[in-house]
């Protein structure tokens, strides 16, 4: 089938539009049918369409312009070899269910193609994901790394739902060790009960610094400190100084807490936070907090989804807005 270049398209006569009512390839006009650069690249790498002087390795450096356009073209050749119909846009493609395409059927997924080395804006993730929803469609990720291997994510904005009230700590003083704060005469303490802590030994619970702040600010907690009750504000001044992502972690612990599940560190995973839904043996959640106006290379979030995985975890970013904090979700899937 002979195609023509045309204003940085490749465009098929009437009898394009056999290829776009079997297979949904490109957007029929009334004067034939318009193939994007990928779909053209396909189409020539498959034998199925002619261009006229350019063979598949002229018209890839043709469109060559588009740095993105053999990385484009990677992902779309994967997903089609997969069984799928795929379109450009409204992000960069659109994927049908298998068996479906455009006029009968609808599309299931939102692609976003990446480099492993593209920086991730957890602003503009949102507002993508958020459009994808709103769209009923799921929100998936195809990152090309150095190598031209692909690897498939799906990105969600998770709502954490409140559970059962755990039972709130009494009201006590503790003592300052260093940065330290470690309540004295505790047997058997609601503290525990709570979760607030950790065992120092038999009679003292010792605090982690984001608990002992929180609990301050609540008024659970008083610290004496030589000889003198220190408020929760010099308390977290005092943190701050060698602490320097303390805000973000503060924040996006007492938004947890609030809805009653049990943060703790997450340093033995590389991130903040360790997650337990109730009183469950182990956490189900790797939490990274993550402040306004945030990137992160994709290699990085790469790495946190993988170690999540790796020990049968959710991996969320708990992104700090102006409304409050989304949880935004990656996992690795295939399609």
């Amino acid at each position: 089938m002979k195609a023509r270049l045309e204003s940085g398209h490749v465009m098929l006569g009437q009898d394009g539009l056999t290829l776009y009512d079997q297979s949904g390839f490109g957007r029929p006009l009334k004067e034939g049918v318009r193939l994007s650069p990928v779909e053209a690249l396909y189409l020539v790498y498959r034998g199925r369409i002619e261009v006229p002087g350019f063979d598949f390795d002229s018209l890839l450096v043709h469109f060559s312009g588009d740095i993105h356009v053999l990385r484009s073209f990677l992902v779309y050749r994967d997903i089609r070899e997969r069984g799928y119909v795929v379109q450009t846009g409204p992000q960069d493609f659109r994927i049908f269910r298998r068996g479906e395409k455009p006029g009968k059927g609808e599309s299931l997924y939102m692609l976003r193609v990446l480099s492993e080395r593209d920086l991730i804006d957890f602003a503009v993730v949102r507002k993508e994901v958020q459009a994808t929803i709103n769209m009923r469609k799921r929100h998936v990720l195809a990152v090309v790394d150095d190598e031209f291997e692909l690897t498939y994510y799906e990105v969600k904005i998770q709502k954490p739902a409140p559970i059962e009230d755990t039972q709130n700590p009494e009201p006590v003083c503790g003592i300052l060790s260093s940065r330290s704060v470690i309540i004295p005469a505790a047997p058997e303490s609601v503290y525990d009960q709570a979760f607030y802590g950790k065992r120092f030994d038999d009679d003292r619970i010792v605090l982690s610094t984001i608990e002992s702040v929180s609990l301050m600010e609540q008024g659970f907690v008083t610290v004496n400190h030589e000889g003198r009750n220190i408020t929760a504000q010099e308390y977290r001044e005092m943190i701050r100084e060698f602490d320097t992502e303390m805000e973000p972690k503060l924040k996006v612990y007492q938004n947890l807490r609030s809805l009653n599940y049990i943060p703790k560190t997450g340093y033995k995973f590389g991130h903040h936070f360790r997650v337990y839904l109730g009183r469950k043996v182990h956490s189900e959640m790797l939490v990274q907090a993550i402040e306004p106006n945030t990137t992160l290379p994709m290699n990085i979030i790469s790495r946190s989804v993988r170690m999540a995985h790796s020990v049968k975890k959710k991996m969320l970013f708990g992104c700090i807005h102006a409304e409050g904090i989304a949880y935004v979700e990656f996992a690795r899937i295939k399609l």
